[in-house]
C-alpha cells in the first residue's frame, strides 16, 4: 500500500513541478553542465533575474500588460 502511494506522490510532484516551471533551473544547470562545461552557473536567483528580464524584454511571449 505504501509503494504505490509513494509513487502516485512522486508523480504528482514531478507533473506540478513540471507544470509550475519550478524544475527549469535544473534542466538549465544540466544544460550548461553538457553542452558549456566551463561556464559558470548562475545560482538560482540569478537564472531567475536573467530568466525575467529575457521574458519581459520580448513582448511577442505575450506576459507584458503594455
Amino acid at each position: 500500500m505504501t509503494a504505490p502511494l509513494l509513487r502516485a506522490l512522486r508523480r504528482l510532484r514531478w507533473y506540478v513541478r513540471e507544470f509550475t516551471d519550478e524544475s527549469a533551473y535544473e534542466r538549465y544547470v544540466a544544460h550548461l553542465r553538457k553542452e558549456h562545461p566551463h561556464t559558470a552557473v548562475p545560482d538560482r536567483r540569478a537564472f531567475e533575474r536573467m530568466r525575467t528580464e529575457r521574458r519581459e524584454s520580448d513582448p511577442r511571449q505575450g506576459f507584458r500588460c503594455c
